[in-house]
């Protein structure tokens, strides 16, 4: 099904550490600000242009221009180790075909809104390059990456994790990477809106079957990693009326507890918590279902909800009168969430939060409707 190619990267020169930055989506102006500071060649300064994507494109043609960014001559796969306190992670780098999900070949799990849409393109329409990885989850890649050849590493020290980057341009290993994934759909981890925006993108530019104007810079991680971090984000809810019918708990912390291994949701509403049982078989769908898409009715789920990944902060809200209710869920269901999209189900925006996030920079993919892949 999923289509993963060996390419021809465009890379920093210079040492990663300094170049690297976390994802485009995570960052606020203020973190901007600090990693563009880092270096004049920081990633940021061309995935956080502002409004300006026409001189982030100039900027980026400038630094191939002068060497800053290469173009490495043999394609290649990417192996991408990622060490952090408490665990490790090993991934899999390439140019991955885009589908439409209709195909079945890349499964989405969330749903995506305009905005961030419209910003992605207007960049990806000026840069002509996949400037981030898209994340995607997939089975048996544990066993294939722990069997590859050795390939030229480069190291480097990010946010506290240590990175090590290796360039795989075995034919044969390569081969069987691309077998082993042309058996199984994708599922996108971090990525819907940039996705759909590649998508878009990738059809405006045109190109034959194997242009590279038909992929888009991916990272794959095996489903079942132990490296594989997955964290719940919380629901503020800033309108509506109150919830019924939940069974009491005594504070935040027997709340969460009562949530493991459950489809429930907990809710915190005037000093008081509840533990909120659901049907379904994810809870974050049956909570929206059966909850909050039934409070709100028509209105506008980005205007009348907040989203956080710590459950204090979601109580401090509501004390503070930034919303009426708190919800609170457990670690998402990850094998649950895939039975889902492999049934076309589409779950509401932000049911994961994984971690730790890949690092934008460590390679670039050019797109091109006249160069083959």
């Amino acid at each position: 099904m999923a289509d993963l190619r060996p390419f021809c990267a465009l890379r920093f020169k210079e040492p990663l550490a300094d170049v690297v930055a976390p994802p485009y989506d995570v960052l606020t102006e203020q973190q901007v600000q600090r990693w563009q500071a880092r270096s004049l060649h920081n990633i940021t300064h061309l995935t956080r242009p502002g409004n300006d994507y026409e001189g982030a494109a100039g900027r980026l043609r400038q630094w191939i221009a002068e060497g800053v960014l290469q173009t490495e001559q043999e394609p290649a796969l990417y192996i991408h180790e990622t060490q952090f306190e408490g665990g490790r992670r090993t991934d899999l780098l390439g140019a991955l075909r885009l589908e439409a999900f209709e195909s079945g070949a890349v499964l989405p799990h969330e749903r995506t809104h305009r905005g961030p849409k419209e910003d992605r393109l207007k960049l990806l329409q000026a840069m002509q390059v996949s400037l981030e990885p898209l994340w995607f989850l997939a089975r048996g890649l544990s066993r294939l990456l722990n069997a590859a050849p050795a390939g030229e590493a480069q190291q480097f020290e990010y946010e506290g994790e240590r990175h090590v980057l290796r360039r795989i341009t075995d034919t044969a290993w390569q081969a069987e990477a691309r077998c082993v994934l042309a058996e199984q759909p994708l599922l996108i981890a971090d990525g819907h809106h940039r996705y759909e925006t590649a998508l878009t993108h990738s059809r405006e530019l045109g190109g034959g079957e194997d242009a590279s104007s038909r992929f888009t810079l991916a990272l794959l991680s095996d489903l079942e990693d132990p490296g594989l971090i997955v964290l719940p984000t919380h629901r503020l809810l800033k309108a509506g009326v109150a919830v019924t019918g939940g069974e009491p708990a005594a504070d935040l912390a027997q709340t969460l507890e009562r949530l493991k291994g459950q489809v429930a949701a907990g809710t915190y509403r005037g000093g008081e918590f509840q533990v909120l049982p659901l049907e379904g078989e994810v809870a974050v769908v049956g909570l929206h279902r059966q909850v909050i898409d039934n409070i709100l009715g028509k209105r506008s789920l980005e205007e009348y909800l907040a989203y956080t990944r710590d459950a204090e902060e979601a109580v401090r809200w509501v004390d503070g009168g930034e919303g009426v209710a708190a919800f609170f869920l457990d670690t998402p269901d990850l094998p649950g969430i895939l039975r889902l999209a492999q049934r076309g189900e589409v779950m509401p925006q932000k049911t994961t939060y994984f971690s730790p996030k890949p690092p934008s920079g460590m390679l670039l993919l050019r797109l091109n409707s006249d160069q083959n892949l």
